[in-house]
């Protein structure tokens, strides 16, 4: 498990606490952190071997196929099928990898993450099932060095991958294998409780919640009951003004545009959603064989009405107004509607991937101005430019 000396995080207004700054070349920062500034065209020419194109790339990176994609059977606890564990396993199990980099529950709290280094493919188990907050994955680096590992895997979400590719040809590893999930519109553990005693009077009772596809959040209790409740419906309104952390509202990779293969739900439909973007991935699913289902991603309803509501609300926050509430009466017509007519699917996704780059911008213009010319990445104000949200004077490099 995590040293001690790693667990108490270092506070900084954006940080997410890779844990790159917990290890003896901590100033690499500097280069790798994605809040500084990134280069994705660069970085994915390194680990895919070319940039992103156009068309569906310019929303979610580099990639060589998509699937809808579930685990047969299911496994217990996990948080939808258990592929992105799975896929770990299965690099342990026939030795590609020797050991896996991955995030596991706090013995004190089943939300808490901590990082953990695994070498034994049955306990992967362990790292099923969804965390909340920040923990420094890459602190384990050192310790895998340490131990003598060459062949490695890691699990991470954005952040974390961005700076481990930019530290990764120094690690000395022979061989790599990144799993990525998209970002979780992340905030630390403490705040998540928070959120859960909004959503029902027995919070400590709660086992498992996930923002679906369908516009409904799943949530399950320890004695079995499941309670879904419509997005329009969530106390989002009532949460503190600083209840999501700048870093998580200046997101600009929701879909772990850098990892091999990136395990997410936003166009699955009801199954999950894989993103292959290279040799490596392809032969992380490949292992699996006939244990994973696999189709094609279906893609229904128009995202733009979405978005551009979205972007209204958003420049309200953005500048300290109270965001528009509904009435209730129509809540439940919209709730009904949402998963009928809005978008579905890829469409979904791409509405989603809008929305954060949206919200990337309106946020770090008002709250960190002097930070967009070197920050935001030419795709996010690609993404922004149909809606009328383009780089004001001095807030885009100029392409070399």
């Amino acid at each position: 498990m995590i040293p001690d000396r790693f667990a108490d995080p270092a506070p900084r207004r954006l940080c997410t606490d890779c844990g790159l700054s917990r290890m003896k070349n901590a100033n690499d920062c500097g280069k790798a952190c994605q809040f500084i500034a990134p280069n994705y065209p660069e970085t994915e020419k390194a680990v895919h071997g070319r940039a992103a194109g156009l068309g569906d790339e310019g929303f979610f990176g580099v990639s060589t196929v998509m699937y809808k994609a579930a685990l047969k059977p299911a496994r217990e606890g996990a948080q939808w099928t258990g592929l992105t564990t799975r896929l770990a396993e299965g690099l342990l199990e026939t030795g590609a990898v020797e050991a896996v980099i991955c995030m596991v529950p706090d013995p004190d709290d089943r939300w808490r993450p901590r990082p953990a280094l695994i070498t034994r493919a049955a306990d992967m188990a362990q790292a099923r099932g969804m965390r909340m907050g920040y923990a420094p994955l890459l602190a384990m680096l050192e310790p895998a060095q340490e131990a003598g590992y060459k062949r490695l895997a890691v699990i991470g979400i954005p952040c974390q991958v961005h700076a481990l590719r930019k530290i990764e040809a120094d690690m000395g590893f022979d061989r790599l294998y990144v799993i990525g999930t998209p970002c979780s519109d992340n905030t630390t553990t403490e705040n998540f409780h928070e959120f859960l005693g909004l959503l029902t009077d027995a919070p400590d009772t709660v086992t498992y919640l996930e923002f679906r596809a369908d516009y409904h959040v799943e949530m399950r209790f320890n004695d079995g009951r499941k309670k879904e409740i419509p997005f329009l419906r969530l106390p989002l309104s009532d949460l503190r003004r600083d209840f999501f952390p700048l870093t998580c509202k200046t997101c600009v990779d929701y879909t772990n545009r850098l990892s091999d293969i990136t395990v997410g739900y936003m166009a699955g439909e009801g199954e999950q959603w894989l993103i292959v973007r290279n040799e490596r991935g392809q032969e992380m699913l490949d292992g699996l064989g006939s244990e994973v289902s696999l189709s094609t991603p279906g893609s229904k309803g128009k995202r733009a009405a979405a978005v551009k509501g979205f972007a209204q609300n958003v420049r309200l926050a953005a500048g300290g107004l109270p965001l528009r509430r509904m009435p209730n009466w129509l809540r439940g017509i919209v709730g009904w509607l949402q998963p009928r007519t809005g978008p579905r699917g890829l469409e979904f996704a791409r509405t989603r991937v809008e929305m954060k780059a949206i919200e990337t911008v309106l946020h770090l213009r008002r709250e960190e101005p002097s930070k967009m010319k070197n920050m935001v990445p030419g795709h996010v104000w690609d993404l922004t430019a149909p809606y009328d949200i383009l780089p004001e004077p001095g807030e885009r490099q100029s392409p070399d």
